[in-house]
């Protein structure tokens, strides 16, 4: 079980955190400014993520005293986890070359995957532990484009994890999770008075990759889709986007304003965005927890169709944007 104290803990760290890194950025200007390549009206302070890899670090530490046989794993994914925030705080400062922050998240992942391996996990599912922090290490910082929206995100993915767990250090570092980002969510509210910045994004992405590949070494294969559903929001307006720049020719490394949720928000405003997000992936909780006593095809089918409707849903939003453009 969770003792409940280390959960209000990591509430109260966050919480406590995200003020003194507003009071951090605001005395440093380390600010994100409006643009036409942001999603905001209003100087804001950026950084304010790194309060959520603070709550972390005292669960960590704790659940790998309370665990020993977890305990290398485990100071490989805190290890990693400062990696990527690391790299993400000094970009927030200055820029940094895609190249560099992309070698540093290589070093995290891989630190994930030898984490895999030293808590029992094969080599497919360190090899699938190794991609999924790189992959959302980056799509957690391609999605952090709107208030609330990131965090919340990360908070239902974290919560499905752990109820997928279903005890243990994985649940207890997944409710660790739920609750720094509960801290971190009323300074990110629309409207927002602090932003993640690439520290934080960035650490969320690699957290819930740690979660999800951990979850993952205890899953069957034939249930392992079913970790993907709480990802869906994310991944599909992600995926689809990046692999239209590609397409296009653009630079797709660099800030934009065309995923879909963006798009939506320019019309709707963030609120009504964060709101609609996350009510797909609370559905998307429920069916992954209802999909573990199904068979493989139904499973399947269940991610196949999930996937299709995202897919569906963004295609509306893009062509509606477009519409709209074109009628202007």
């Amino acid at each position: 079980m969770v003792a409940m104290p280390w959960l209000v803990l990591a509430f109260l760290v966050a919480l406590a955190g995200t003020w003194l890194a507003r009071r951090y950025a605001l005395r440093n200007a380390l600010l994100d400014l409006p643009g036409e390549r942001r999603s905001h009206a209003a100087p804001t302070p950026r950084g304010g993520g790194v309060a959520i890899v603070a709550a972390m670090l005292p669960m960590l530490a704790w659940v790998a005293w309370r665990e020993p046989a977890y305990a290398s794993a485990i100071a490989a994914v805190g290890a990693g986890m400062l990696l990527v925030a690391g790299i993400g705080w000094a970009d927030d400062h200055r820029p940094l070359s895609p190249g560099l922050r992309l070698a540093v998240h290589a070093i995290a992942a891989a630190l994930l995957a030898w984490a895999l391996l030293a808590s029992g996990a094969g080599p497919g599912r360190a090899a699938c532990g190794f991609v999924l922090a790189l992959v959302l290490v980056n799509v957690w910082n391609f999605m952090d484009g709107i208030d609330g929206l990131a965090t919340s995100q990360a908070l239902l993915a974290a919560l499905a994890y752990a109820l997928f767990a279903s005890g243990g250090p994985v649940a207890c570092l997944a409710l660790a999770l739920v609750a720094a980002c509960a801290g971190f969510l009323p300074f990110n509210l629309p409207r927002a008075s602090i932003f993640l910045g690439d520290a934080g994004s960035g650490a969320l992405g690699y957290l819930l990759a740690a979660l999800a590949a951990l979850v993952l070494a205890r899953t069957d294969w034939e249930q392992a889709p079913l970790l993907l559903l709480p990802l869906l929001a994310f991944g599909i307006d992600a995926g689809l986007t990046l692999v239209r720049r590609i397409l296009r020719g653009e630079r797709w490394w660099q800030p934009h304003v065309q995923h879909a949720y963006q798009r939506w928000a320019r019309a709707s405003g963030h609120g009504k965005v964060a709101v609609a997000y996350f009510a797909w992936s609370l559905a998307a909780l429920a069916l992954m927890l209802a999909g573990r006593t199904h068979s493989f095809a139904f499973i399947m089918s269940v991610v196949g169709i999930s996937c299709l409707a995202a897919s569906a849903i963004w295609l509306r939003l893009q062509s509606r944007e477009s519409s709209a453009g074109g009628n202007a």
